[in-house]
């Protein structure tokens, strides 16, 4: 199955041979044995094929001619930083799937996530990556593009091979801070924070910097918070110094404590393993979501049943959800039902929606 961009939505069918080294793969493999390269690569919640940047405010006359946008996504004529076409996007891959929504007030979208399956050799395994630009940093909308594993990228994420997954989780978060130092400069040092969830046949590993979240959701009592957030909130709740919605009501409740980027020599990100006592879904998601209902026993009453058999439905449910509570900041949801489906002979679809939910602008007049 290939998508709009003419590049593959699924695990690609191969003719025999490996795209980099040339060693013989099979049409079902996820990694060349023989080089490493990934064979089946992560969607990733990039612009849709073909989208055109235009400014929301210079583009409102439609007898002036379109401005022009520079590659860093600025309007030549007001200075404006433009919408990216990252504004929501749909992801699913049959084992999980996610959204991605810019919110109500925020002009561009500084989340990201990429998703990626693959059939390992001890059974399917399920990958989500969500990273959430910090927006006191530069250009906090491509550090977290540059956080995620894209499609293309040289950077496959180990766990698909069956190594060890908490090695494999640390790999990965590594190759993040290294990326992102590939886009800083001199007093420039673009910040995202960082999480990923690996869901094998048996059990999760959960590896992270910063306040986004992993939580296991299920119909019975094990429903856990299984992050905790690198912020100054966290500790003041550690120290008993603030209840959590003490904590969480004070100026300082998203001031992180840990992220990804050059500002930052060492990244030390935490990783843990959990195995689910049974059947439930694991949710990765930004604190766009979580601010509107932080407790895993709350979420687990919004997203489930349904996210058990639609993940992707489940998760559209729980972007509506904050942005009918307000939508104060970009929201990003991935959701995967435990125990993983069997892998999918084809993926199903991938969908990017340029949406704008600005107020209507005044008429500029025409020069």
């Amino acid at each position: 199955m290939t998508g709009e961009d003419g590049l593959p939505d699924g695990p690609l069918t191969l003719e025999g041979t490996c795209p980099s080294c040339g060693a013989p793969v099979g049409a079902g493999d996820s990694f060349c044995e023989s080089c490493g390269t990934e064979l089946t690569p992560p969607m990733v919640s990039t612009a849709p094929p073909g989208y055109l940047a235009e400014c929301p405010v210079c583009s409102v006359d439609p007898e002036v001619p379109p401005s022009v946008i520079t590659a860093e996504g600025y309007c030549e004529s007001c200075g404006r930083k433009v919408p990216s076409g990252r504004d929501h996007s749909e992801l699913d891959l049959g084992l999980l799937a996610g959204v991605t929504d810019r919110g109500l007030r925020h002009t561009r979208n500084e989340d990201a996530m990429a998703l990626a399956a693959a059939d390992a050799p001890g059974g399917p395994v399920a990958i989500a990556v969500v990273c959430d630009g910090v927006s006191t940093s530069p250009r906090p909308d491509d550090a977290s593009l540059a956080a995620a594993p894209g499609r293309g990228e040289q950077r496959p994420h180990r766990s698909l091979r069956g190594d060890d997954l908490a090695e494999a989780s640390l790999a990965a978060v590594y190759s993040a801070h290294q990326a992102l130092a590939g886009i800083s400069s001199p007093g420039q040092a673009p910040s995202a924070t960082y999480i990923s969830a690996v869901i094998g046949s048996d059990a999760v590993t959960v590896c992270w910097l910063g306040d986004s979240r992993a939580y296991w959701l299920s119909t019975g009592p094990d429903t856990a918070r299984l992050s905790t957030d690198d912020s100054l909130a966290e500790e003041m709740i550690a120290r008993s110094a603030m209840s959590e919605a003490e904590a969480l009501a004070s100026p300082q409740a998203h001031v992180i404590t840990r992220w990804l980027g050059a500002d930052l020599a060492d990244p030390e990100p935490h990783v843990i393993r959990f195995e689910p006592p049974g059947p439930g879904v694991v949710l990765v998601c930004s604190d766009g979501l979580w601010n509107y209902r932080p407790e895993a026993a709350g979420l687990a009453e919004l997203a489930l049943p349904g996210a058990l058999t639609d993940a992707l439905g489940a998760a559209a449910e729980l972007v509506k959800f904050a942005l009918d509570a307000g939508g104060m900041d970009n929201i990003t949801v991935v959701l995967a039902p435990f125990p993983l489906a069997p892998f999918p002979e084809e993926l199903p679809h991938t969908k990017t929606v340029p949406v704008r939910r600005q107020a209507t602008l005044p008429r500029r007049t025409p020069p």
